[in-house]
């Protein structure tokens, strides 16, 4: 399957996709590669070509950040994940972790877009989305139980929110170096 059909199906219908993911070896690093680009090239699109409100030099490194810090939050999220998963009865697999994390950033990355146009950048919003494709996720892909699996998700979730948070701020706080 085809990257742009399998983040078609992610996003389209998690429930079904969840055990096609489970059941092959993904290629999840070009997956990450590839889909992570939206919003670091979108961004730096929008804050410098559309918005010309970022140099163009602080714009290209604060992409490359953004774009690097992308793959250490997927690592970091998918270490939560399956440190977290014994404690919502699912079981320990950082291999389901890794694909869980990359495919539930899916709706972020795809939002990222929005980027584009620094007016619409509140419609990232719609990013979100990734955790109910979590939430479908995890009992396939960690065994959590269905009755555990929203309270797993949503802590993931919120620490999710936060790195995200935290990798915005250095992000900021290269480009504001560089300006």
């Amino acid at each position: 399957m085809s990257i742009v059909a399998r983040a078609r199906s992610v996003v389209l219908t998690p429930q079904a996709e969840w055990p096609a993911i489970a059941s092959v070896p993904a290629p999840v690093i070009r997956y990450v590669a590839i889909f992570a680009l939206i919003p670091a090239l979108s961004r730096f699109i929008g804050a410098c070509l559309i918005g010309g409100y970022t140099p163009v030099l602080a714009g290209l490194i604060g992409a490359a950040v953004a774009y690097t810090l992308t793959f250490v939050a997927v690592c970091l999220v998918a270490l939560l994940i399956n440190l977290l998963a014994q404690n919502f009865g699912g079981e320990k697999s950082f291999a389901g972790a890794l694909k869980l994390t990359v495919y539930s950033f899916t709706p972020a990355w795809l939002a990222g877009v929005f980027l584009l146009v620094p007016g619409l950048s509140f419609l990232g919003v719609l990013g979100l989305y990734g955790a109910y494709v979590m939430w479908a996720g995890l009992p396939v892909l960690m065994k959590a139980p269905p009755a555990r699996a929203l309270p797993y998700a949503m802590t993931v979730v919120g620490w999710a929110v936060a790195l995200d948070l935290a990798v915005r701020a250095a992000v900021l706080a290269t480009v504001n170096a560089v300006h």
